[in-house]
């Protein structure tokens, strides 16, 4: 029986185009309806690009306290990049705005470029078109107005990171395996390689196949969820206050117990001191 209200933790595998918003969105509507509330706090841990796929994690009620610890997990993803070309978000969302030389690049470059320069500690800018906080506003509402974006760089580790597919020498576009640390900008790490071959790259697709112990195979649709919260049978929001309520009642008698424990061992501490004077 699910307890909406209380906790639930679902991983969903977001769908191309959707913001991470909108599952949360899509969420949060069922079960409101499902409960007959007007409000129900529903989050997600760790954003997903609307071009990006795979492991999302949406929480809600008690278990949005969560998000933090949860989305601190080790991410990995599967990435796709093209060589050669740049677009100002370092993805398809916006158009190629400047072509490169690719020719020189061989795979031996690439996987000595990823080996060395792209593994362990290193340190990232993040893309305009990201979330990052500007004078408190996301950057990427400011860039998609046409302005000037500075972002500092920041200190990330990229445990692992392997060369999956390769089209070099005939075409410039590979696939590439990132295990990392969180706030990693697999755009920004498109852009950065890019540069290290002595090129230009930007992200054709991208895939998270995990968070912590999390994959992308324990993953179900939004469809699916939708379907799942329709049929299963949830605790009602009366129920969830009174089990609530009771475990809050709960706590405050064992935390009495403890005290009252506590005291009685101080009591016949000050005794045993007082018959030895």
């Amino acid at each position: 029986m699910l307890n909406p209200i209380e906790g639930e933790i679902f991983y969903i595998d977001k769908p191309l185009k959707w913001t991470s918003f909108e599952v949360v969105k899509k969420v949060r509507a069922r079960l409101r309806k499902r409960l007959d509330v007007k409000s129900l706090r529903v989050g997600h841990a760790g954003t997903l690009d609307p071009l990006a796929t795979g492991v999302l994690t949406v929480c809600t009620g008690r278990a949005t306290k969560r998000i933090e610890e949860l989305q601190a997990g080790v991410k990995e993803y599967v990435a796709h990049l093209r060589l050669g070309e740049t677009t100002p978000s370092f993805d398809l969302e916006t158009q190629v705005d400047a072509t490169y030389p690719w020719q020189h690049i061989t795979r031996e470059q690439v996987e000595r470029t990823l080996r060395e320069q792209f593994t362990g500690t290193i340190e990232q800018v993040p893309p305009a078109f990201s979330a990052c906080k500007i004078d408190g506003k996301p950057a990427y509402k400011l860039a998609r107005k046409g302005k000037e974006v500075e972002i500092r760089a920041k200190t990330l580790v990229i445990d692992e990171i392997e060369l999956l597919e390769c089209g070099l020498p005939q075409d410039p576009t590979m696939a590439i395996r990132v295990v990392c640390s969180k706030g990693t900008y697999i755009r920004a790490l498109a852009r950065d390689i890019g540069v290290a071959l002595g090129s230009g790259a930007h992200l054709t697709a991208l895939r998270r196949t995990r968070i912590g112990d999390v994959t992308v195979e324990d993953c179900e649709s939004v469809d699916h969820l939708i379907e799942r919260l329709e049929a299963e049978e949830m605790v009602s929001p009366d129920r969830a206050e009174q089990e609530r309520l009771e475990r809050e009642r709960e706590k405050n008698r064992a935390m009495a117990r403890q005290r009252k424990s506590e005291l009685k061992l101080q009591r016949e501490r000050r005794r045993s001191r007082q018959s030895q004077l």
